[in-house]
């Protein structure tokens, strides 16, 4: 199956029932023991990114981009800090309910939201942050992907990706990376060393990384700033 096939996938998957079950993930209600596990995981990632950009303490006068922003888990709060934040998901359904958050949340129309693929964005921003999206895609897409991120950045890109280890792809082969009904689109890992040559091939520097570890949720979190 080829990268087009895959953007579709994940379109209708998370404009159908992906929307329900990663909402609720997302949010603070009752899931089962697997979504809680990946809840907190993923906040975990976001806590980490968004210590990363206080400690700087300049957002205020940040312009960020969050591509993939899913609920907006990460744009909201990095509004509610004093950034601007254009934030885009390539599902309707996750974009209207970011802006619901955002309403409930803060009340005001920052952050900025559309819907949109990652491969149309445009602009130019001073941090690119780009979180859970490239598990989606193969590499070769993925290397795309980033390319494009890079060229909208003006000084840093913060990302994550399923690390590409063995003893991952040996859970994943036998069909425990994403147990039961938490299966959705296929599940892509990547190695670290071809995420950094690619950002290196555009100018960028790792700066700082992280890993995010939990029993169903695996995160590797880089940050690095054009050179």
């Amino acid at each position: 199956m080829n990268a087009a096939d895959d953007k579709t996938i994940v379109k209708e998957y998370f404009n159908s029932t992906g929307f329900d079950r990663w909402r609720r993930i997302y949010g603070d209600g009752e899931v089962n023991k697997v979504q809680l596990d990946i809840r907190n995981g993923h906040q975990q990632t976001v806590d980490k990114v968004l210590g990363w950009l206080k400690a700087d303490n300049n957002l205020a006068s940040l312009s960020i981009c969050d591509a993939g922003c899913g609920v907006g888990s990460l744009s909201i709060p990095l509004a509610e800090a004093g950034a601007k934040v254009y934030a885009s998901d390539i599902s309707e359904k996750m974009v209207e309910e970011a802006k619901e958050r955002t309403m409930s949340i803060l009340g005001t129309e920052n952050p900025t939201f559309a819907v949109q693929d990652l491969e149309t964005l445009s602009g130019s921003y001073h941090t690119v942050v780009c979180l859970d999206v490239l598990i989606h895609y193969p590499q070769q897409k993925a290397d795309e992907m980033i390319s494009h991120l890079c060229s909208l950045a003006q000084s840093r890109l913060i990302l994550s990706f399923a690390p590409k280890t063995f003893a991952l792809s040996l859970l994943k082969k036998i069909g425990s990376f994403f147990p039961g009904a938490s299966k959705a689109t296929r599940a892509y890992l990547h190695r670290e060393a071809d995420v950094v040559k690619i950002l290196a091939s555009n100018g960028f520097t790792v700066q700082r990384q992280s890993m995010t570890r939990t029993r169903f949720y695996f995160s590797r979190l880089l940050e690095a700033t054009r050179q």
